[in-house]
């Protein structure tokens, strides 16, 4: 049988839930565990696991204060959580002309505070075929968008290999350096260039990822947003 050529979803709710009479009803078809998350989020705040569907409505409630607290919007949505997934992203480069690549992914499965801790790439839990599938849904994904730029197609990866797709982050990333360090590209310079109309200058093909590398993250305690240390090796 042919591999499909799509990543699945998670299961999860159609949008905001509403009350809480809607949101445990939603909760039931997907089943627990789950994450509740702030439909405005960022930055890890606004996300809360439930294990058990004897603590769901005081979650609700309490993520639901939370986001409306800190981000002004108290709505939130439902999803399936996966407690041994790898989180794995994947750093695409599309231009206007229909050209797109991959240049291979970035493992950032080491998290504190639902904040990225280490970033390497190649991952360290993924066998080339799988990798280089990943790769595969990332670029038909941008394709299916008509996407142009630089961008990073996130997946969950659990153990058996199951990948799902949880987003596109549509714009350059701190992390960068790191796939920059393994296929020699500099990805600021090629984001210019596509902006400016310019065709890719390489194929998939000449994209050939060497070595290893790694980006350490520090998140203390009373960080604000922009003061994360990096150390790229």
């Amino acid at each position: 049988m042919a591999r499909s050529r799509c990543a699945s979803v998670l299961p999860g709710s159609d949008g905001p839930v509403g009350g809480a009479a809607e949101a445990e009803q939603v909760a039931r078809a997907i089943g627990f565990p789950l994450v509740i998350k702030a439909s405005a989020g960022g930055g890890g705040r606004g996300i809360t696991v439930v294990e058990r569907a004897a603590d769901f409505v005081p979650a609700l409630q309490q993520t639901s204060h939370q986001a409306r607290m800190v981000f002004g919007n108290g709505e939130v949505y439902l999803e399936r959580y996966l407690p041994a997934a790898r989180h794995v992203e994947v750093q695409i480069l599309a231009d206007t002309h229909g050209n797109v690549v991959h240049l291979g992914e970035r493992d950032c499965s080491l998290q504190r505070r639902n904040q990225k801790l280490v970033e390497e790439s190649p991952s360290p839990g993924l066998d080339r075929a799988l990798a280089d599938r990943l790769g595969e849904l990332a670029v038909t994904g941008a394709r299916s968008l008509a996407y142009s730029g630089v961008g990073t197609m996130e997946f969950l990866v659990g153990p058996d290999g199951t990948a799902t797709f949880m987003e596109l982050n549509a714009r350059i990333q701190v992390e960068h350096p790191v796939t920059e360090m393994v296929t020699g590209i500099d990805l600021i310079r090629e984001q210019i260039l596509v902006a400016a109309g310019e065709p890719l200058r390489f194929t998939q093909d000449d994209i050939r990822p060497s070595g290893v590398a790694i980006e350490c993250r520090s998140t203390p305690r009373t960080r604000t947003r922009d003061s994360a240390r990096h150390w790229v090796c």
